[in-house]
């Protein structure tokens, strides 16, 4: 690196690529801010991309009486779904009833109706569940998401997978989100409004001199030294390892590792709702309607000792999931049903809750000021990633009082910019223009990259115009698009983060994947920023 590299000075520097440091990263660039952000991995290969993909209020947490963050989440699900119509969509959620569920014993609401009505011996009667709803309705500013409404399963096709003992339910809305698309696409957001962005590079250490950090990386491109204004910890699972051993900082905050654990099973019902299932152990999963073919089951709530990487769904959450399900389903969900599982890594701040599922889902954002200013980030929603990240830029605009106004409400994420409900308009629009392509594979291009889609297929009159065929629809122009601007490098972030072709596509077709990806970088082909 020469002397003139050296002195480039970044307002902010960024470590996760995330959803929260990829939000920071967004947000801060928008307002005129110099950004740079390292990933150690690839972007979203933690915790973001192994969520339940939604964007939901949380209705559980209203029996922690946390009502703000559920507040701040229901406002943001409309937000976000005019901001990417192409990887967001409304979801109906069906909520079967039962005397059998209860209460998870620490929250607050079931201590306080243990004292008011000990005779529920920690039920969860239905009335309280509609008040939860008509709550869910009317706290978020709702317009374009339908309310609550109540269903006889015994008539409504929702009942039909279930046991026959249940009999009514009620139906409430949320969304659905593609995670770890939502990071690649605010990181190339970023980038395009002047962030630097560096996958596969590993911040080694950070230390302030002066009023300035001194952070040195290694990447591709080797041992690299940057300067910064200010120092952000967006590490999510890392997040106190980079605070202890990277910025080598004593502090008394930390984090709970809290793993989530899901299981894709063959599909399980013929309908596009969710299912909302309550358990009589007091916990929740939900049963959602996935990649046209399959059902997604989850997420198991268990702290976590390992190191973040190692986070896998164990066999125990596994027959978990699957005893959970088929105490609803009218077939028995088993482990041959399985075709894939995941497991991630929530970063709960350390509030020193005695269970891991009465761990706040609330974020906590903490200054350390004592020189150079350090953000640390703790927790949060994915649903919450885009107010997180206004919160954040709140905490620093005392040191760049040339920042601009929080902007980031409403405005289209890459591929977004159509109608919230123009998802089907565009692809027939995609058809027509390309008429090789089948209905499954213009609906995933769209639900993918949006308006993009036309220019990942450009002038190509035919499927073979589109270069080599990697199966299930994957083709080599939509891989160089993902290498050439999402910093996709191995198969496995365009099989599995990228998109979820993992689920159709042999090993021996993600070998073949792999060994062009690693050919075409090998010819200069390399992921870049835009």
């Amino acid at each position: 690196m020469t002397d003139v590299q050296a002195e480039v000075v970044s307002d902010l520097f960024i470590i996760g690529g995330g959803i929260n440091g990829c939000g920071i990263a967004r947000d801060a660039t928008g307002r005129g801010l110099s950004v740079t952000l390292a990933e150690q991995g690839d972007l979203a290969q933690g915790t973001s991309s192994a969520s339940t993909k939604l964007f939901h209020g949380g209705l559980r947490y209203l029996e922690y009486f946390e009502f703000r963050l559920v507040r701040e989440a229901l406002e943001e699900r409309e937000t976000l779904l005019v901001a990417m119509p192409h990887i967001s969509w409304p979801m109906r959620f069906v909520l079967p009833l039962s005397p059998d569920m209860r209460f998870e014993t620490t929250t607050p609401t079931s201590r306080l109706l243990r004292w008011v009505m000990p005779w529920a011996k920690g039920r969860r009667p239905d009335w309280l569940i509609r008040l939860g709803l008509f709550m869910y309705d009317t706290m978020g500013g709702r317009k374009i998401l339908p309310a609550t409404r109540s269903l006889d399963l015994t008539r409504d096709p929702a009942g039909k997978p279930l046991k026959p003992g249940f009999r009514k339910a009620f139906e409430y809305s949320d969304c659905w989100v593609e995670d770890s698309r939502l990071v690649v696409l605010n990181a190339r957001d970023a980038a395009a409004r002047g962030a630097r962005i560096m996958t596969r590079t590993r911040v080694v250490t950070a230390e302030r001199q002066g009023n300035l950090w001194q952070i040195t990386t290694e990447g591709p491109h080797g041992r690299e030294q940057h300067r910064a204004r200010a120092l952000v910890n967006a590490g999510g699972p890392w997040v106190e390892d980079v605070i202890r051993n990277v910025a080598r900082i004593n502090s008394s905050e930390g984090v709970r590792l809290v793993r989530g654990s899901h299981i894709v099973t063959k599909k399980l019902f013929d309908h596009d709702r969710c299912y909302f299932f309550q358990g009589s152990d007091g916990r929740i999963i939900f049963a959602i309607p996935y990649e046209q073919d399959f059902t997604l089951i989850g997420t198991t709530d268990k702290d976590h000792t390992g190191a973040p990487k190692e986070a896998v769904c164990t066999d125990e959450e596994r027959d978990y999931l699957l005893a959970f399900a088929s105490q609803y389903f009218a077939k028995p969900v088993t482990k041959d049903d399985v075709v894939w599982t995941y497991s991630g890594v929530r970063p709960l701040y350390n509030d020193g809750a005695k269970s891991a599922t009465a761990a706040t889902r609330d974020y906590v954002l903490s200054l350390d000021t004592t020189g150079a200013p350090l953000l640390n980030v703790f927790g949060g929603k994915i649903t919450t990633y885009r107010r997180l990240a206004e919160s954040a830029l709140a905490k620093l605009a005392p040191y760049f009082p040339q920042a601009k106004p929080a902007w980031t409400a409403r405005v289209t994420l890459p591929g977004g910019d159509f109608p919230h409900d123009g998802v089907a308009a565009l692809t027939k629009k995609l058809a027509a223009e390309y008429p090789f392509l089948s209905p499954y594979w213009a609906g995933r291009l769209i639900r993918a990259y949006g308006t993009e889609a036309f220019t990942v297929l450009g002038k190509a009159g035919s499927a073979e115009a589109l270069g080599q065929d990697f199966g299930a629809t994957l083709t080599e122009a939509e891989v160089r698009w993902l290498m050439s601007r999402e910093y996709a490098a191995t198969a496995a972030d365009v099989v599995w983060r990228r998109s979820k072709l993992g689920l159709r596509l042999t090993a021996d077709q993600i070998t073949r994947l792999d060994r062009f990806m690693a050919d075409a970088a090998s010819r200069a082909i390399s992921p870049a920023a835009e």
